[in-house]
């Protein structure tokens, strides 16, 4: 019996001591496991900490740069300070005023200056010098007169204007942001184009180009875009094709001397001479996104009735804008030229399916078939004289730029010799389509010689 008890006691102290034995194991789990957990916990404290110190010095450089650009825009702010004050009688805006009364029509400067001095004087709500500006962007393109158009997209903006400040008109560090509106076209020569956004990137000679560049702006035919740039875009198909252009640009729908014309009678008799004078330099050549444009050194020249025009740049359409008849050819050059008072002239040369042209031929092997900024092919030179035909018989009239904004004021003279191009070289021009509708006469006078 005692031994039984003994037996029990022995086996329930086992039971008892197994069971002790248990607990503690998994209490001791358990505390490892907290253990891990807190381990976990101060390294993502850890991290925290040192992200929040790199955050907090990050501030204070930034913080320390703000404060150096601080005092500069102090004394911009007194600056401006200081001419309101000396405008704000209002005498010199009378002055200018009665100066400008005398002038039939303003330029795209002088419109500027003019609602500059106004705001200036009259408060940035001043109708009359928003007007100005907005005469004065009417007046203006990208490429021929950036710093202009720059002027009064800002002046309007600051007014509250509902107006696109193109981004290249901002400063450097609104440029980099990422809502910024893109980069500027690769151009500044005024051709009867103007470029867009995707409205042209001024081209490394300041010389104005008659496109402007958009930033969906994909070739005729290719499905590629283009990289975003500076205004509202354009291109010569789709969503912003030529019939949509006014949407953005409004002198392309409601001008009333647009380009180009379908050139049928009856004519009315010119006196008007015209002679080139074009020389030989380095070529430079680009792919503008629209176009394959030549940029013209200084020296060339066209003559009409002995006023001297410069020669800025030329390039080609496919096919033909302007048409004789009714009839297009299969392309044709633009030469623009700008004379000492800023008036654009353009000769048309009308490029007809034929023999090889050696001077297409020269432009074809070095011209970028992508878009992008300008190239000087090494010991390669060209006169653009070697496009010209040997009659210069013409038709004349008063136009304006064939791509946005459809600037008027221009004169276009069409040769009636034609030149010959080959069908493989009209192949090889990259863009399919880049020419402009003919556009409403509206009852004005083509001359001819």
């Amino acid at each position: 019996m005692k031994r039984t008890i003994v037996e029990v006691l022995l086996a329930l102290a086992l039971i008892g001591a197994g069971v002790f034995g248990w607990m503690s194991w998994k209490t001791a789990q358990a505390a490892k496991g907290q253990v891990t957990e807190l381990q976990a916990a101060a390294e993502e404290a850890a991290k925290a900490v040192t992200a929040s110190k790199a955050a907090i010095t990050a501030a204070e450089e930034q913080t320390a740069a703000l404060e150096e650009q601080l005092g500069p825009l102090q004394n911009k702010v007194k600056e401006l300070d200081a001419i309101k004050g000396a405008m704000s009688s209002g005498t010199t805006l009378a002055d200018l005023e009665a100066a400008y009364k005398t002038q039939k029509t303003l330029s795209a400067e002088r419109q500027v200056g003019l609602g500059a001095l106004r705001m200036l004087t009259k408060g940035g709500d001043d109708p009359a010098a928003l007007e100005a500006f907005r005469a004065a962007l009417q007046l203006t393109d990208l490429g021929s007169r950036k710093n202009t158009m720059c002027a009064a997209q800002t002046a309007l903006a600051a007014a509250g204007e509902k107006v696109t400040v193109m981004s290249e008109c901002l400063p450097q560090a609104a440029q980099g942001a990422p809502d910024a509106q893109g980069k500027p076209d690769a151009q500044g020569k005024p051709d009867a184009h103007a470029k867009d956004d995707k409205a042209a990137k001024p081209d490394a000679q300041g010389k104005p180009d008659a496109h402007g560049k958009d930033d969906k702006h994909a070739k005729p035919g290719d499905k590629k875009g283009a990289a975003a740039h500076a205004a509202p875009h354009w291109s010569y198909a789709g969503e912003m094709g030529p019939d949509r252009w006014g949407k953005e640009f409004p002198t392309c729908a409601k001008g009333k001397t647009q380009s180009p014309l379908d050139i049928v009678g009856p004519f009315v008799k010119a006196r008007t001479s015209l002679s080139a004078e074009y020389k030989e330099g380095p070529l430079k050549i680009l792919n503008n996104g629209h176009t394959i444009q030549v940029n013209v050194p200084p020296g060339s020249k066209l003559r009409v009735d002995a006023k001297p025009y410069d020669l800025l740049q030329f390039h080609f359409h496919r096919p033909s804008e302007e048409k004789i008849e009714g009839k297009p050819m299969s392309m044709v050059a633009h030469f623009v030229h700008k004379g000492a008072d800023g008036k654009l002239v353009v000769l048309g040369v009308l490029l007809k399916e034929g023999n090889e042209n050696p001077g297409i031929k020269t432009l074809w092997a070095n011209m970028p078939l992508e878009e992008g900024p300008e190239v000087a092919p090494d010991g390669v030179k060209f006169n653009p004289g070697s496009l010209l035909p040997r009659e210069f018989d013409f038709f004349s009239y008063e136009g304006s730029l064939t791509t946005p904004p459809c600037t008027e004021g221009v004169t276009f003279f069409i040769l009636k010799s034609t030149v010959n191009v080959a069908a493989a070289q009209v192949t090889q021009f990259p863009f399919k389509i880049n020419a402009r509708p003919v556009q409403a006469r509206n009852g004005r006078d083509i001359t001819m010689n």
